[in-house]
């Protein structure tokens, strides 16, 4: 009975002594999986978005909406742009169509995700034909293709140029102001 016991005891030992061994090898020369697959997709998401900006600068129509999800919405820099999926097609169809949509180069992104889910957000600032510009959005991953759900697109203005512009603007402004106000759209 007791070298029974004593067996037991080498065994259950061995197995745990085995098992520590790879965990530490497994930690040792590779990262936890959801570190990896959350910087996967993160790198996915990133070529997904460089893809999409290469499509306009390509006007490259059937891609670029590819690129985004079926209920995809853009916000552009004016204040009225707040484009449906549908919408937004039709009003880029003919600058696609003449073969010239819009060229954005990022020049820097941060990727926000969170393990094991399906959406992300992200922040950019690209060189446009307006300057610096900031989009922002939301990606989604729907059939294993990361996809642009939500995109806002932003004129950045120098803090010190702020109240030049405002000034420059204001007469636009509060005419919309009062138009969305009639119009019960703002509250």
């Amino acid at each position: 009975m007791k070298k029974l016991i004593f067996l037991l005891a080498i065994a259950c030992f061995s197995c745990n002594n085995s098992d520590s061994q790879k965990t530490a090898s497994e930690t040792k020369n590779s990262e936890p999986k959801s570190e990896v697959s959350e910087k996967n997709s993160q790198a996915k998401i990133n070529t997904a978005l460089e893809n999409w900006h290469k499509a306009a600068a390509t006007a490259n129509f059937e891609d670029y909406f590819g690129l985004m999800t079926s209920d995809g919405i853009f916000i552009g820099t004016d204040a009225t742009e707040n484009w449906q999926n549908n919408e937004f097609r039709e009003f880029a169809k003919p600058y696609f169509d003449k073969g010239k949509a819009w060229n954005f180069t990022t020049l820097d992104r941060n990727i926000y995700t969170k393990i094991d889910s399906d959406l992300a957000w992200f922040d950019e600032l690209l060189s446009t034909q307006m300057g610096i510009c900031r989009g922002s959005g939301i990606m989604e991953n729907v059939d294993g293709a990361w996809k642009v759900k939500h995109y806002v697109l932003s004129i950045t203005i120098p803090n010190n140029d702020v109240a030049e512009v405002t000034a420059m603007k204001k007469q636009k402004d509060s005419l919309l102001i009062s138009t969305l106000k009639m119009g019960n759209l703002v509250n």
